[in-house]
């Protein structure tokens, strides 16, 4: 049983962060957003895909063509995890200001 990709694994490749900022700007076809790279189509609709289980990537049928486009909620839930070590960095980053001033003023 294949275990289900989560939204860091999907973002994990460079290929595929470099899908969702093109389709960040707007919706695209596979075709279109093949068009962006060296790979093969196939690798391209791989990595789609991917998104596309994810929910990062949401497709759109307009007549015959299907429209990918980026899901918004799944790229603040991404955000939301990275927001957890930015408040730990920047407490960290406030506990060696207290440290390196303490030090300041022993020198004194």
């Amino acid at each position: 049983m294949e275990t289900r990709r989560d939204v860091f694994q999907a973002i994990a490749d460079p290929t595929r962060r470099a899908i969702i900022l093109l389709l960040a700007v707007s919706a695209m076809t596979p075709n279109a957003i093949a068009e962006h790279f060296n790979s093969s189509r196939q690798a391209i609709s791989k990595h789609i895909q991917v998104l596309t289980e994810c929910e990062i990537l949401k497709q759109e049928q307009k007549g015959r063509e299907i429209h990918y486009h980026l899901n918004a909620s799944k790229m603040n839930e991404i955000e939301k995890w990275l927001e957890q070590f930015k408040q730990l960095l920047a407490k960290r980053f406030d506990q060696l200001d207290d440290v390196l001033k303490q030090l300041k003023s022993e020198k004194k």
